[in-house]
């Protein structure tokens, strides 16, 4: 299954951007260039908005549009996004209070989308044959930032584990999947150590943890998912019981608290007054339940990407989780709230 645009080299054309990006281009040569429609943020959500990319490009049909798609992590994404620079961000957590604030002094309104469910997934090297499962507070004596220069040994974790050293891959501060997993785990979304392999590019953390028998990583299910039997997965023991990450386990509200929403947020100035932009997003949430598949992601149940579709030709702005990043939410709690507790982007 397809994970990385521009790493896999089998988009249409490359090299609009550096880093991780995708452009499809359909204009004729000797026609007027393609209007762009540039989206930045989460490596988690990028799989599902890559899909998306791919199949718009290939309708049959329909002026020509290019799409630019960077991975910069949830933060970095949102940074642009509420500077007004890009029309669309992915994110793996919801908007915080800071961007928030941003955002009001930039005059950015948005509306908030959920496209799909997340299991962040703790993993291993298939070669490690001690550890299968691991609790919350284990991770916690692993990952908080005290831990930092002094657990580094499998011993230090589990008595039962070898004597080993410890090698840990993880996501980078601009990452959401850091934010989040550091608040589920060690109570605050900076409290973490940093003497870890780090990155925004959760391609680089799944190599991370694939070349290394001594190393442990967390990252977005759906990479995870898409290495069949390279990596192995822990199971969580956290307050409902010892489960691994899958779609089941997530849809049946047991893996906590590594489950989360994941949304793309979009300029709504831009959804008004740009034709290409809102083809684009209307597009991919019509078809959301089929995007979030292909990419391996944990989609939402099929009814309500009728409910995400209402929210965005109704144009409800803001979000609705007023700033804060909750951890633990199930998928009938987070629907919940998105759609029953709108509020707006401007600080009180």
């Amino acid at each position: 299954m397809l994970r990385t645009g521009a790493r896999a080299g089998v988009v249409v054309l490359l090299g609009v951007w550096l880093g991780t990006s995708l452009t499809a281009m359909r204009a004729d040569a000797q026609t007027a260039p393609a209007p762009v429609v540039r989206i930045e943020g989460s490596s988690t959500v990028f799989p599902i908005m890559e899909a998306a990319a791919k199949a718009f490009q290939a309708r049959p049909g329909g002026p020509p549009v290019s799409i630019a798609l960077k991975e910069t992590g949830s933060s970095g994404g949102l940074r642009s996004f509420c500077r007004g620079e890009i029309p669309i961000s992915n994110s793996s957590r919801p908007i915080n209070s800071k961007e928030l604030k941003d955002c009001a002094a930039r005059g950015v309104r948005f509306i908030e989308l959920p496209l799909a469910f997340d299991a962040i997934s703790v993993v291993v090297n298939p070669r490690n044959t001690w550890a299968s499962r691991i609790s919350t507070a284990q991770l916690s004596s692993l990952w908080n930032r005290k831990a930092q220069g002094r657990i580094q040994r499998w011993k230090q974790v589990n008595p039962a584990w070898p004597d080993r050293p410890i090698s840990l891959c993880g996501p980078g501060k601009d990452s959401g999947t850091f934010d989040y997993f550091n608040k589920a785990i060690n109570g605050d979304s900076g409290n973490s150590r940093s003497d870890y392999t780090a990155s925004e590019d959760d391609n680089v953390l799944v190599r991370c943890v694939e070349k290394n028998p001594q190393a442990l990583g967390y990252f977005g299910f759906s990479y995870y998912r898409s290495q069949g039997g390279r990596l192995k997965a822990l199971e969580i023991a956290g307050p409902k019981g010892a489960w691994l990450p899958s779609v089941n386990n997530v849809q049946r509200e047991r893996y906590q608290p590594l489950s989360r929403p994941l949304f793309v947020y979009v300029n709504d100035k831009d959804l008004r007054e740009r034709p290409e932009v809102r083809r684009f997003i209307t597009f991919t949430v019509q078809r959301g339940l089929r995007f979030t598949e292909q990419a391996g992601a944990i989609p939402l149940p099929k009814d309500t990407y009728r409910i995400v579709e209402s929210k965005l030709y109704r144009h409800l702005l803001g979000t609705s989780f007023g700033g804060d990043l909750p951890i633990g939410l199930t998928i009938s709690q987070a629907i919940r709230r998105s759609f029953a507790e709108i509020r707006t982007t401007s600080p009180r």
